[in-house]
């Protein structure tokens, strides 16, 4: 199925480029000029994938963000100024799934898309409700996450994670006391050689403990190692 694409960007020059550069790669675009029409918009009638800029008047993305996460697990890319690390920071603890700085590339930007989307297919069930493959689930302890549904559990209670923060904790989950570095994170998280640094890890597995801590906040399960990467823990 062709997959659609929601922008939301107040300057109209780049949601007319953007556009029309999806359009010629197959996608379907929906294009909204401030957060406050695309929120309701985006929650009604979903797309795929959201495209946010992160300054814009009247509601801007990070508030956006915030809003939409109590409503869906929608994946999120942002779009941020060159130099704005903390809005980068930010966006990623507040659920989003990359940031591309501006100016960008529009074929960087489709890749990252496309990478996305490869990862959300993972965790879909087929036209028949099925999962395409069946997927065992991983039980480690307190926790329990089903790849075919996208769910995971810790004590029973659920946790919801982007489609990310899903992969980078599975890949750590599968061989709990094993360091997995932050370049191996990378490769489970960012396919197709789209380039991520240190710091987009970093934030991912902040974002991903104070979730559990938001159950158990004694939530210690993800170690870290200084110069090495990180691990779950066998207990």
């Amino acid at each position: 199925m062709t997959a659609t694409i929601a922008l939301v960007d107040d300057d109209r020059n780049i949601l007319t480029s953007v556009s029309i550069a999806l359009q010629a790669e197959g996608f379907l675009t929906r294009v909204y000029s401030d957060g406050e029409t695309a929120l309701k918009a985006l929650i009604d009638n979903p797309p795929d994938l959201a495209i946010f800029d992160i300054k814009m008047p009247r509601m801007d993305g990070l508030e956006l963000l915030r809003r939409l996460r109590e409503k869906s697990a929608l994946p999120v890319i942002f779009l941020t100024s060159k130099d704005d690390e903390l809005d980068e920071a930010l966006g990623l603890a507040m659920g989003a799934d990359d940031y591309i700085a501006k100016p960008f590339s529009h074929r960087l930007l489709i890749a990252r898309i496309r990478a996305i989307l490869r990862r959300a297919e993972l965790t879909q069930p087929s036209a028949t409700g099925e999962p395409e493959v069946p997927a065992e689930i991983l039980q480690r302890g307190r926790l329990a996450m089903d790849p075919a549904r996208h769910r995971v559990t810790w004590d029973g209670t659920a946790v919801t994670l982007t489609v990310t923060e899903f992969l980078i904790l599975e890949t750590l989950a599968q061989r709990p006391g094993i360091v997995k570095t932050r370049n191996q994170l990378m490769d489970a998280a960012y396919q197709d050689d789209i380039y991520v640094d240190d710091r987009t890890i970093d934030s991912h597995i902040k974002r991903v403990r104070r979730k559990f801590r938001q159950v158990d906040q004694e939530f210690d399960a993800i170690e870290t190692l200084y110069g090495a990467g990180y691990r779950f823990s066998e207990e």
